[in-house]
């Protein structure tokens, strides 16, 4: 890092994915297989949070659009190789912004692919959730365990 605040080699893009829900068809799935569906999907934390909210469906539809976006971002979409409860929501403990924890299989892809950070950005309306996931190769070629 200089003085600035910029780190001067980053470390190369190298895959992005975005990901559009309609935020009434997701209400609608929730309607009716809220249980089955978000354990399915969410960990534990991700469901307390969501919960906990006035309009829970606004906010598990962004957390579904930010894994579907990494998983394109990857390459794999969800599958066996980067799964659902693979790829967690969390806010960064010192900006509070977006961001996502893997779980082991996660952190192992993210090393086998040389990703050293994942940038999420979120936003959603009555009507839509987006996101977008950028990953960045580990300048040093060593991953962050986050």
């Amino acid at each position: 890092m200089h003085g600035d605040g910029f780190d001067r080699n980053p470390g190369s893009v190298v895959g992005t994915g975005v990901d559009l829900v309609e935020v009434a068809r997701f209400r609608q799935v929730l309607e009716q297989w809220r249980e089955r569906f978000t354990h399915r999907v969410f960990l534990e934390a991700e469901r307390r949070y969501c919960e906990s909210r006035p309009r829970p469906w606004m906010h598990y539809a962004v957390r579904f659009a930010v894994k579907e976006a990494v998983a394109k971002a990857f390459g794999t979409g969800i599958s066996p190789e980067l799964g659902w409860q693979d790829i967690e929501v969390v806010a960064d403990p010192a900006t509070r912004a977006p961001s996502v924890r893997f779980s082991p299989n996660g952190r192992a892809l993210a090393a086998r692919r040389g990703i050293g950070r994942v940038l999420v950005s979120l936003s959603h309306t009555h009507e839509y959730a987006v996101a977008q996931a950028i990953l960045v190769e580990n300048g040093n070629q060593t991953t962050d365990d986050r």
